[in-house]
């Protein structure tokens, strides 16, 4: 997709939407203020077999229950349509958040394709999640390490690890198009969430930087547009990120402080449906921080070093 089409008034849930001649996109019906639109699952392959990237939510991955999609149906049944006439080869998952991977067990029910990708993670976060937590239920039939390959007819997918947002996440590297599905490592609507106990924010930038020395072509991410200029977008994201650094320690050169009063400084206008996830990523930030010996806690209170 390009990124001066129009968004996302152009899209419906369950829509299979053809992006390029190995890569289409079906929509999931769970929009919040932490998903955009919904999950986009990406399928891969124009020939007799396909991969299906991040199969997405079910019942309680869902934003609003278990809503149909446009067609009436939900979204495995979506998926199925869009790859009638060709075999589900792989069920690959970048990470396991309730948005992206329970459908894959379904989808496997349905196809009989091998669940592949990331490794399980079940973790029980202490604080608000951005992506309704993990799923407890998934279940790889085989993982990939960073630079492993799966192959279908005319298609090869590469593993990247890009831990961070999660600590089991990789993207997808479309080998024959130099397409790259971001999963939410990088999206272009929004900034991906690092929320810590499994989020570090260290990991996030080295696999930031990874991302950076590549030459991938285009970005497919989990949620939002197609990104066309990928080095651009994370050089940025980059930025950003050392301008949040930087913002907290000018907080904390005021004296101590807690992370709510930091967040309302901090972010300014902010969709208070969003503070929660603010507050966990101030709170990778500090804790990377603390790892370089640049800042302490004491309780609730943070302060530098």
């Amino acid at each position: 997709m390009s990124e001066d089409k129009p968004w996302p008034d152009t899209i419906r849930a369950g829509e299979c939407e053809q992006h390029e001649p190995l890569v289409r996109r079906v929509l999931a019906p769970n929009p919040s203020p932490y998903t955009f639109t919904g999950t986009q699952t990406w399928i891969v392959g124009a020939g007799s077999d396909v991969a299906v990237i991040d199969p997405g939510p079910t019942g309680s991955g869902m934003s609003i229950g278990d809503p149909p999609d446009a067609n009436g149906t939900g979204h495995v049944d979506a998926i199925l349509r869009a790859t009638q006439g060709q075999r589900v080869a792989a069920i690959l998952c970048t990470h396991t958040h309730r948005d992206h991977s329970p459908a894959a067990a379904p989808l496997q029910a349905a196809t009989g394709a091998p669940i592949i990708g990331c490794a399980p993670l079940a973790l029980t976060d202490d604080g608000p999640r951005a992506d309704s937590a993990f799923d407890p239920d998934y279940a790889p039939d085989h993982v990939l390490a960073d630079g492993e390959r799966v192959a279908g007819d005319g298609w090869t997918l590469e593993a990247v690890a890009t831990p961070g947002h999660t600590s089991n996440h990789l993207c997808f590297a479309l080998v024959e198009s130099g397409a790259l599905f971001t999963g939410d490592h990088v999206m272009a609507w929004s900034t991906s969430v690092v929320s810590p106990p499994d989020g570090d924010m260290a990991a996030y930038m080295a696999s930031l930087s990874k991302l950076y020395e590549r030459s991938d072509r285009v970005y497919y991410p989990a949620h939002g547009p197609a990104v066309t200029k990928p080095r651009q977008l994370v050089r940025g994201m980059l930025g950003h990120r050392r301008q949040r650094e930087r913002q907290i320690l000018r907080e904390l050169e005021k004296g101590a402080a807690v992370i709510p009063v930091m967040v309302g400084h901090m972010y300014k206008g902010l969709d208070p449906r969003l503070t929660g996830a603010a507050g966990r990523s101030v709170l990778a930030h500090l804790l990377d921080l603390k790892a370089r010996g640049l800042v302490r806690a004491h309780e609730e209170q943070w302060e530098l070093a």
